[in-house]
This record gives structure tokens, sequence and C-alpha cells, in this order.
């Protein structure tokens, strides 16, 4: 298996049988959440999809997964979706095939989706690789792979040399698995291991690595191992663990 990072996603291409391109929280129809809250900003739907494409022109993947929060409100979907994501979704479609782990915004994105398109809420194992969104609590059958999951924004904020905060970027949390969390049968040993992927979508904010665990935004933050926790930068680049960037600050 190789994990090769796409900088102009943020993606993640999976190599192993197959080649399977990973994009998380594309959060599409966000500009119309935003306006409920006095925020007007015009649809950029079209160039997230040509981001989309452009990713996958790159990768030339065998499949485009998508993990979860494709569209973005809840409870309802809203006009814009309605008239955007049949559109975008043909876009990816018309290049690759096409599954959706589905993540908390998105309640009734099976109508907008073909047969065999949807993968279950708990997550499913593709190439002997785990997927899920990861507001839920993974299907058991996950534990004992590595474990790819969105929904936490993980974000990193690296210091000038004047010890000042730069500003926020999409990073990855590459984990092994804390032993509290471990299904009773595969301790004390387990080759269980996660991998906390950014948000696609630029308006959708994130949760600050040294933040992640404590933030028990899902079931999965709380089993982060901080021995093991690395952190990526959107290109790959190792910028180091939790700790070394977030003295004291950790969860």
């Amino acid at each position: 298996m190789r994990l090769h990072f796409v900088e102009n996603g943020p993606a993640l291409l999976v190599e192993h049988d197959r080649r399977v391109l990973v994009i998380a929280d594309l959060h599409m129809g966000i500009e119309s959440g935003l306006e409920r809250h006095g925020v007007h900003v015009t649809s950029r739907s079209a160039a997230r999809r040509d981001r989309v494409l452009a990713c996958i022109e790159e990768t030339e993947p065998d499949l485009l997964l998508l993990l979860g929060d494709v569209k973005h409100n809840v409870p309802v979907t809203s006009r814009q979706e309605y008239l955007e994501l049949p559109g975008v979704l043909d876009a990816f479609r018309d290049r690759v095939p096409l599954q959706i782990a589905p993540g908390n915004h998105d309640g009734g994105i099976g109508r907008f989706l073909e047969p065999g398109e949807l993968l279950p809420p708990d997550g499913a194992i593709i190439d002997d690789i785990g997927y899920l969104h990861g507001h839920t609590h993974p299907d058991p059958g996950l534990f004992g792979h590595l474990i790819i999951l969105g929904h936490h924004h993980p974000v990193v904020s690296l210091l000038d040399t004047v010890g000042c905060a730069a500003r926020a970027r999409p990073a990855y949390l590459y984990s092994g698995l804390a032993a509290p969390c471990l299904p009773e049968e595969t301790q004390p040993e387990s080759r269980t291991r996660l991998l906390f992927v950014p948000a696609f979508n630029e308006f959708a904010g994130g949760i600050d690595i040294g933040r992640l665990r404590g933030s028990g935004l899902g079931p999965l933050s709380r089993c982060i191992d901080e021995k093991t926790a690395e952190v990526f930068l959107a290109d790959g680049t190792y910028v180091g663990s939790p700790a070394t960037l977030c003295p004291g600050d950790g969860g």
C-alpha cells in the first residue's frame, strides 16, 4: 500500500490493488448555509468541482471515494444543493466510478446517487483499508486495518521565527489506536491505525491537531494515541507530533 498526498486538494491517493482517490468534506451548498447567518458569498461549487476534477486528472484513480459531508445543509436539503449537486456528481461519474461514505450532513444524499454508490455509515473495507466519515462508531470489522476518516477537519498552526502563529493549514493526523479503544479480542497488540483527512472545502474551517483528541467531535478522535501520532501537511511534508507542535496544548 502506498499513500500519495495531493496538495491541490487536499486529497489522498491510496494505491493498493486499486488506486482510490479520497476526498473528505466537500460541503457543497455551504454558501447557502453561510447566507442564513448573514454571510453572503457567491457559490463556488463550480470551482470546487473543477478542483476535484483536476485531482482526478492528476492521479488517474480507479475510484473516487468521498468521505462524507458531500452536502452541507442539515436537516434539510437546500435549493442550492438541489440545483447544483446532480451536475457536480455527474461530472465526477463521467471521469471515474464514485462511492460515498455518508456523513452527518448527508441526510437525503441517496436521492442524488446511483445504485451501489452509497456505503454504510459505519464504514466499509475497500482493498483491505477501512473508510468512514467519522461521526459514528466504526463497524468492528474495520479494526485491525488502517482506518481513513474525515469529519474532523484537522489543521495545524505553524509558528514563524518570532513565535507568532501563522495561518492554520490543512493537515493529516496519523496515529495508532489508544489501547482503551481497542476491542477486547485485539488487545494488547493491534494493527489498527487512524488517518484523519483534512476538509476539501475552503470555507469549512478546522480543529487544530493539538485539540483534536479532546474535542469529542467523533468517537475515534478520543482514540488518538499521543505516543505515536504524527502530523503531515497537505503536500505530505512531515512536521512533527501534536506534542511538539502544540506543547502543553494537547487533549
